[in-house]
């Protein structure tokens, strides 16, 4: 008996027990039965189990190189090292749905194993739900993307990774953007729960809040990984470049981050019911979108997979999802109107409400741009792209604005805000941007669009330094020291500070887009053993090539100096790898070194023989903001996640129902933080 075997009949178990959950949580809800919906958590466990077995036998298959497994064989060679043989589980179509229904089942479980903090109505609903999904990833891994199909003769040796995946980025990208789609199953499940009941009140928001915020921050960690990879391996001087894949990743990123500021308008007034489920609900509809795209072939990407059946069925779940979500909503539709009324567009709740319309159209415009190829196709006959300038131009301005709204909301009060309260409160940053803008003229930045972009970014991170000041003094007024005083904000007040960091890190990453984009600089030269080129005051001498030979791959790497203001700064080895595997698909062997806040990126184009090389150079002004704001904004979702301790919670919770909900007109510097509440 093979390991493959093995997998199969888990796979099997799986799915039977995936269904058994699924009737048994409905049927134990409508007859209130206790009994039938805890055997239905056992059968729910039973699914992990049968997975991790699963998911262990196709491990063992490539650890053991069991080539008479189809996809072991396509996926993996004997000359491959380890790590990437066990990466190569999720390196194909098949492993990868193995990955994503896997984790599926953890986080399952999860929920199971703490669903006492669930509301005990909800809880049946949401185990049917979530292995509804799950039944249809194990109906198509045991049919027709199954990974444990056996050949009828085992070849010697096995295909290889593709080349482009040969890279640590692998290990970390791929599993973390497939467990960011996935995690968006839990709060979707919710929505569908509350909709199924009818209990539409803010419980069931809180009970989805740090399941939201943690697919929101897998997905998050998924994001920058890809964009660290892409700019590490793919060689073109960038790290995004709206490919379709991309932007269906970033698309329920986008939904996640409108509901989780419109959450707490809904908590807060009772207000936007209907757009906090519509976004759930949407989140969830784009993930599994974003997964149909990879594998239906329709779109052409460097990230997607061929051409499979299995797309058809994608498509067929996405409509069953919207339809059956939408049926569900509509029929909730009367129970969800909104307590309160707006009573200012001068207000939280009003830049609340800025904020999620301008991120929902940045997700329109991303969604239009992706689909664009199919429509063009369906209406004109011809396949047309939007390339990168048709988003810069619709969603950079989008970008400007929701930055700008970051920096206004924590100044503004709920229901109102006075204008001379505005003013007073926003003054400090004010001050800052306007600095900004007198000073990069006079450093060169001369693009008028470069300019405001840096003056808005100037102006929000301000607004949030100034913010945790404020709330600094105040507990500094109580005997703190300035650093426990920041320490206990963020011990105290995860949620708010923890979003302040995410604004700060967003603050950073876009800096970083805008210097990237306007200020990078390129030049492409052929040079020989003793030449040299030089750009934007560096300058490169090219010394030869290095051909290095091993038993699975060649490598050629072009040794360079670089040099600026006349001090050596070292060397960089820009080459190319080729595998014995895939001869033909050359891949780059990308050299950066970082100075300060600006990127030398060494990209080796081609090469002759020893002694000719052409070499490749972009100057990549803020690229490493991008990084530390991306770690900012993941360090900021982990704190407003990090659950609190039980006591303080509870004190906090009684003390904001004993706040009267009154109209605020100035700073409300108080020991809990000092930000306009």
């Amino acid at each position: 008996m093979y390991f493959s075997d093995l997998g199969i009949i888990a796979l099997i178990l799986a799915l039977g027990f995936a269904l058994y959950t699924v009737i048994a949580s409905i049927i134990g809800a409508m007859r209130s039965a206790p009994p039938l919906v805890a055997s239905a958590k056992r059968s729910l466990l039973a699914v992990t189990f049968f997975l991790l077995l699963a998911s262990g036998a196709l491990v063992v298959s490539f650890l053991t190189h069991d080539f008479g497994v189809n996809y072991v064989a396509e996926h993996s060679s004997s000359s491959m090292s380890w790590y990437f043989v066990t990466a190569a589980f999720y390196g194909g179509q098949e492993g990868s749905l193995l990955y994503w229904a896997f984790v599926l089942s953890l986080f399952s479980a999860l929920f199971v194993i703490t669903s006492k903090r669930a509301p005990a109505a909800l809880v049946p609903y949401v185990m049917a739900t979530l292995m509804g999904i799950e039944s249809f990833f194990l109906f198509m891994l045991a049919t027709l993307s199954n990974p444990f199909v056996r050949s009828a003769v085992a070849p010697k040796d096995g295909a290889g990774l593709n080349p482009l995946l040969m890279d640590p980025g692998m290990l970390v990208h791929p599993p973390m953007l497939l467990m960011g789609y996935m995690s968006f199953s839990l709060p979707f499940a919710f929505a569908v729960a509350a909709l199924i009941t009818g209990r539409l009140n803010a419980e069931w928001l809180r009970s989805i809040r740090r399941w939201m915020l943690a697919a929101w921050t897998l997905q998050t960690a998924g994001l920058l990984l890809g964009a660290w990879w892409a700019y590490h391996v793919l060689g073109w001087g960038g790290y995004w470049s709206w490919d379709p894949v991309e932007n269906a990743a970033l698309l329920p990123w986008l939904t996640a981050t409108a509901f989780l500021h419109s959450t707490m308008v809904q908590e807060r007034r009772g207000m936007l019911k209907v757009w906090n489920l519509s976004l759930v609900i949407a989140c969830f509809a784009l993930s599994i979108f974003g997964t149909f795209e990879v594998r239906s072939g329709l779109i052409s990407s460097v990230h997607s997979f061929a051409y499979s059946d299995i797309g058809a069925y994608f498509f067929g779940f996405l409509a069953v999802i919207i339809l059956f979500s939408s049926a569900l909503f509509f029929f909730r539709l009367p129970a969800l109107r909104a307590e309160q009324e707006f009573d200012s567009i001068v207000s939280r709740e009003g830049v609340f409400l800025l904020n999620n319309l301008l991120l929902i159209g940045i997700t329109f415009a991303t969604l239009w741009g992706t689909l664009f190829p199919l429509i063009s196709a369906a209406f004109r006959g011809q396949t047309m792209t939007m390339g990168p300038p048709f988003y810069n131009q619709v969603i950079a301005p989008m970008i400007v604005l929701l930055v700008l709204a970051m920096g206004i909301g924590p100044l503004l009060a709920w229901r109102r805000t006075s204008l001379s309260a505005l003013w007073r409160n926003i003054s400090v940053p004010a001050i800052l941007a306007a600095l900004c803008a007198l000073i990069l003229p006079l450093l060169g930045v001369t693009d008028v669009a470069a300019n405001i972009g840096f003056t808005v970014c100037t102006f929000t991170g301000g607004a949030i330094l100034y913010e945790i000041w404020r709330g600094a003094r105040v507990r500094h007024r109580h005997g703190e020291s300035y650093p426990k005083a920041v320490y206990m904000l963020f011990q105290r007040y995860r949620q708010r500070y923890g979003g302040y960091i995410v604004h700060l890190g967003l603050v950073f990453l876009v800096a970083g887009i805008i210097g990237s984009h306007y200020f990078q600089q390129q030049k492409d030269a052929t040079l020989k053993p003793g030449q040299d080129m030089s750009v934007a005051g560096y300058r490169f001498t090219y010394l030869g090539n290095i051909d290095e030979k091993a038993s699975d791959k060649e490598t050629i790497s072009s040794q360079v100096q670089v040099w600026r203001d006349g001090q050596l700064q070292g060397y960089l080895y820009p080459g190319r790898v080729i595998y014995a595997t895939y001869p033909d698909q050359p891949t780059s062997a990308i050299e950066i070194k970082t100075f300060v806040a600006t990127d030398v990126y060494v990209y080796l184009a081609d090469w002759q023989g020893a002694a000719q090389a052409t070499i490749r150079v972009f100057i990549n002004p803020l690229v490493p903001f991008v990084w530390w704001g991306g770690l900012l904004m993941i360090l900021g979702g982990i704190l407003c996640w990090w659950p609190a301790r039980r006591r303080l919670a509870s004190a906090v919770r009684t003390r904001e129902t004993k706040k009267p909900e009154s109209v605020v007109e100035k700073p409300a510097e108080v020991a809990d933080g000092g930000v306009i509440a």
